[in-house]
């Protein structure tokens, strides 16, 4: 078993953990916040948009069971790449679609990946790819957050078309 850790935004982390926690080969997806100026920033400062922190999950995977490559597949098909700064409703900086980078293979699968994944949209992907600068974890009601409340407006509305996208394209790869 080799653990790997893959730090990814792709909008609301709500939505973003509740996709890939449901892959295997993935050990554990923690919402958090990554890349901006703050130190142990929060939800209400992040919220701002005005901290440069983006809301990310940290996705620690066995790459003996699950890639890079597929994991980066699943991102660019369960979330909008081309809306910059924004994924639907949500607007900012904040909930910008972006890969945070660790090391030059995590970069380099990454390029590949937005080739992959630009066939399938007719506008650019806008998808950022920045060095990790810092990265803090958000507080704990934030955590597993669609798997407590799955009823809840947002996520009832938002989530389910991205689960859906993720059974459709990649079944074999799901719990």
């Amino acid at each position: 078993m080799a653990i790997k850790e893959l730090i990814v935004g792709g909008g609301c982390f709500w939505c973003t953990e509740a996709v890939f926690e449901r892959l295997k080969g993935v050990i554990d997806v923690e919402s958090g916040y990554a890349n901006g100026k703050l130190p142990n920033p929060d939800y209400r400062s992040v919220c701002t948009g005005e901290t440069g922190y983006a809301e990310v999950v940290k996705i620690t995977y066995d790459d003996t069971v699950i890639d890079l490559a597929t994991l980066f597949d699943v991102f660019f098909t369960t979330h909008n790449p081309t809306q910059l700064n924004r994924q639907g409703a949500d607007v900012g900086t904040q909930y910008r679609s972006c890969i945070c980078y660790q090391n030059h293979e995590e970069l380099e699968a990454a390029k590949a990946a937005i080739k992959r994944a630009q066939a399938h949209y007719e506008e650019p992907i806008v998808t950022t790819l920045e060095p990790l600068q810092n990265y803090y974890s958000a507080e704990a009601y934030h955590q597993d957050y669609y798997r407590k409340n799955p009823m809840q407006g947002y996520c009832n509305a938002v989530i389910p078309p991205k689960l859906k996208k993720l059974e459709e394209a990649f079944a074999n790869k799901l719990f």
